[in-house]
């Protein structure tokens, strides 16, 4: 269905807000700034600002739910004949060989991570996001499979993939947050990426392929 124009307005609404906020913090920091900071710059009252917010920390870590469901979304669209890890890695590597911002690949990134580093709520709440898409991704992967309940192999496969996905997410942070150029970061990445696919057992790799229908 087509976006209708009130839930556009919403939209833009919503990500004005959270761009003026991300940059307040990217120049004064993290719990400098305060709600009502954000809202008098964007023009908007403080209760719009928690009507599309609810936490502070939600509107620099915006795109959360898509970080949450992200290695769900990739195994859901899984091809036919490819497993679930297969899914991943392939996506993960479209990802780092086209330099994409969605991963930490673009100059400013060293700015967003110092934000970060100094604020304990930023932390906290990053580490609930890394919970919360492990769960997102065990509850798919017994979906998909069809694991009787109690059956702990999705919950184990779902940590080795979050494992890669997260160690990835971690070694670009740290050497762009070095200032190095994107596309060197990228190159060294995918070559990360094949050292921890080797690690990984045939189990693992083999494990939710997709069957033709």
């Amino acid at each position: 269905m087509s976006e209708g124009l009130r839930e556009r307005k919403k939209r833009q609404t919503k990500q004005r807000i959270s761009d003026i906020a991300t940059g307040l913090f990217l120049e004064h920091g993290f719990v400098t700034v305060t709600i009502a900071e954000i809202a008098d710059a964007a023009d908007v009252s403080v209760n719009t600002v928690y009507n599309y917010f609810p936490a502070k920390e939600d509107l620099f870590l915006d795109r959360g739910g898509d970080v949450i469901d992200r290695l769900s979304r990739y195994v859901r669209g899984r091809r036919d004949g490819e497993s679930a890890a297969d899914a991943v890695l392939r996506e993960l590597r479209t990802d780092v060989e086209g330099v994409s911002p969605t991963i930490g690949l673009f100059p400013g990134w060293a700015d967003f991570m110092k934000v970060i580093t100094e604020a304990h709520a930023l932390r906290s709440r990053l580490w609930a996001i890394q919970q919360e898409a492990l769960d997102r991704l065990t509850k798919t992967l017994a979906e998909e499979t069809g694991a009787a309940a109690g059956d702990p192999l999705p919950g184990l496969v779902a940590g080795q993939l979050s494992w890669v996905h997260s160690t990835l997410m971690a070694w670009i942070g740290d050497e762009m947050s070095k200032r190095r150029e994107p596309a060197e970061v990228s190159r060294e990445a995918l070559a990360l990426l094949d050292e921890m696919e080797d690690l990984l057992s045939g189990k693992v790799l083999n494990y939710a392929p997709r069957t033709a229908e």
